[in-house]
C-alpha cells in the first residue's frame, strides 16, 4: 500500500525543486542543456519549467553566457517566516558587537532537516576573515552548531534526528547522546573544526520561550600572534551574546534544559 507521500506527487513541483537544487550547487550557473543532462531530463521539459521559474523570479538567466543562476527570492522568502524574522531582527546588533569585541566573524544557524542553514552573518571587523557564507548549508553532524541545538531539543526530536539522520563516521547514538549530555551541561561547545584545520569552534544555543534551541550563535575562531583574544575570554562573550539574543525573543538561557 502507498504511503502518504507516495500516494499524492506533484511531477512539475519535484522537476522545478531539482533544478533549483542543481542551480544551488552550480557557483557560475549552469547552460539549459547541462541542466538537462544533470537531471536526466528532455531539453524541452526543462525549458518549460525554466520559463516559469524565471517568470517567478526565481531563476535569472545570463543571455551573453546562456548560464542560467538562481536569485536572491528563495532567501528573500526564507528570511519572511517567523523564526527567522524574529531570530535576524533580535540577532542583528548583538552579533556585530559580539564580533567587535572578539575581532573575530559570528554567524547563527537554524536547523533544517540533515543539515543547518546560516541566517546571519557578521565578518571579523579586522583585516583578517574567516567566515562561513550566508545561507550556507551544512550537514548537521559537521558542525558545533548542529550538535549545539541537538542538544537542547526535546528528546523526541533528538531520537528522530539520530534515527533518520545516522552519523557520516559511524558513531553510535549512545556516544553522539553523551557527547550532546557534556554540550548541555555546558551550555558551549568548544571544539577544532570539523571542517577546516586550526580553527577552533565555539558554539553556543539561542534558547526560544520553550526552553529549547531555536538557534545557534558560533564562532569560527582563528588564532593569531598579537592582539588576539585567548579563549577563555572568546567563550564568555559568546555565552554572554547567547544568554542576551534569547532573552530578546523570550527564552532563558539559564534555565535547566
Amino acid at each position: 500500500m502507498a504511503t502518504q507521500t507516495e500516494k499524492y506527487t506533484a511531477p512539475a513541483l519535484d522537476k522545478g525543486f531539482d533544478i533549483l537544487e542543481a542551480l544551488a550547487e552550480a557557483d557560475a550557473g549552469l547552460t539549459q542543456a547541462e541542466i538537462a543532462r544533470q537531471l536526466d531530463r528532455s531539453v524541452s521539459e526543462i525549458f518549460r519549467m525554466l520559463v516559469v521559474l524565471r517568470r517567478r523570479g526565481l531563476v535569472a538567466l545570463d543571455k551573453r553566457s546562456d548560464l542560467y543562476t538562481l536569485t536572491t527570492r528563495l532567501f528573500e522568502l526564507a528570511n519572511r517566516t517567523p523564526v527567522v524574522r524574529q531570530l535576524s531582527v533580535a540577532a542583528g546588533p548583538i552579533l556585530w558587537d559580539l564580533a567587535r569585541k572578539v575581532r573575530q566573524s559570528v554567524h547563527l544557524a537554524v536547523l533544517s532537516g540533515d543539515s543547518i542553514v546560516v541566517v546571519a552573518q557578521v565578518d571579523n571587523p579586522g583585516n583578517n576573515v574567516l567566515s562561513v557564507r550566508l545561507g550556507a548549508r551544512i550537514e548537521i553532524w559537521r558542525t558545533s552548531s548542529g550538535r549545539v541545538i541537538l542538544a537542547f531539543q526535546p528528546k523526541t526530536v533528538l531520537d528522530q534526528h539520530l534515527r533518520d539522520y545516522p552519523h557520516p563516521d559511524g558513531r553510535t547514538p549512545s556516544d553522539i547522546r553523551r557527547d550532546l549530555d557534556e554540550i548541555r551541561a555546558a551550555r558551549i561547545e568548544t571544539m577544532p573544526s570539523f571542517i577546516i584545520k586550526g580553527v577552533t569552534n565555539l558554539s553556543a544555543p539561542v534558547i526560544d520561550h520553550t526552553g529549547h534551541a531555536t538557534a545557534a550563535l558560533t564562532i569560527p575562531m582563528i588564532g593569531r600572534y598579537f592582539g588576539g583574544i585567548s579563549v577563555a575570554a572568546c567563550r564568555d562573550e559568546l555565552l554572554a551574546s547567547a544568554a542576551e539574543l534569547s532573552r530578546r525573543i523570550g527564552g532563558n538561557f539559564e534555565a535547566p534544559a
